[in-house]
């Protein structure tokens, strides 16, 4: 969570919301296959038969900057070095067009390929 206060009051941003915002920047770049669920939520998954949009995204930071790790599965056959490059760039951008919050830091972890 992230507590800031401004002039019209005290404003709490959710480590979810930006989960939600940054799978649904990286699930459209092209290469992404699919995010690889971490922790608690490859339970989450398995019992609900759902693949959550913020699947495999872990948000850690303050107001200042946040620091973003994704897990996700690549297509086969599409080079990997671009894909992540897509990733990064357009992370950074929606996180700090949407909240004008600045990201410092993006790691993009392939966890596998899949056949198409």
């Amino acid at each position: 969570m992230i507590n800031f206060e401004n002039r019209y009051g005290n404003v709490t941003v959710s480590n979810e919301f930006f989960a939600d915002l940054i799978g649904f920047a990286a699930s459209s770049c092209f290469g992404v296959a699919s995010m690889v669920p971490k922790g608690m939520q490859r339970i989450k998954n398995f019992i609900t038969r759902k693949q959550a949009v913020n699947t495999g995204i872990i948000v850690r930071g303050n107001i200042n900057e946040i620091n973003v790790d994704l897990h996700i599965t690549v297509t086969f056959g599409v080079n990997i070095n671009a894909i992540a490059k897509s990733i990064v760039h357009k992370v950074k951008y929606t996180v700090q067009d949407a909240t004008g919050i600045s990201v410092n830091k993006v790691t993009v972890h392939v966890d596998g390929m899949k056949q198409t």
